[in-house]
């Protein structure tokens, strides 16, 4: 089970967040929790979303902010944490794609250096270099 997990039913969600269960109904309309439910309806709120319900309190009662301000504000982090994750996953694709140039490099590499012959002038010749005259 992880944070994600579904396993708290709304009248222990509220006890455990210090809200009234209507209050969690409330945000549940106004999109700020989505619980899961089961096959008959009910409601089941996970850790995750329980630290959501103590997000909006401090956000509402800590910070003075009406819902609608509150809706806002976890807009813009919901963004933030896709836009944190969208880039752990670039980064994890792009050291993919380093080390696949890597190997492709290292591979090339091999298939010339048995090509490579150093040069070797035969016995008794010589290298003339011409310099030009400036005029």
């Amino acid at each position: 089970m992880n944070e994600d997990t579904p396993k708290y039913m709304i009248g222990v969600a509220a006890e455990l967040v210090g809200m009234h269960p209507q209050t969690l109904r409330l945000y549940e309309t106004r999109g700020l929790v989505r619980p899961r439910r089961t096959s008959g309806g009910t409601r089941l709120y996970s850790d995750a979303e329980l630290a959501r319900l103590r997000r909006i309190t401090e956000l509402a009662s800590g910070l003075g902010l009406s819902l609608q301000g509150v809706e806002h504000v976890l807009r813009l982090e919901d963004r933030v944490t896709q836009l944190e994750q969208q880039i752990e996953d670039l980064g994890a694709a792009l050291d993919e794609a380093a080390r696949m140039m890597q190997a492709e490099v290292e591979s090339v590499h091999r298939s010339y250096k048995h090509e490579i012959v150093p040069y070797q002038a035969p016995p008794g010749a010589e290298i003339v270099v011409r310099r030009r005259r400036l005029h």
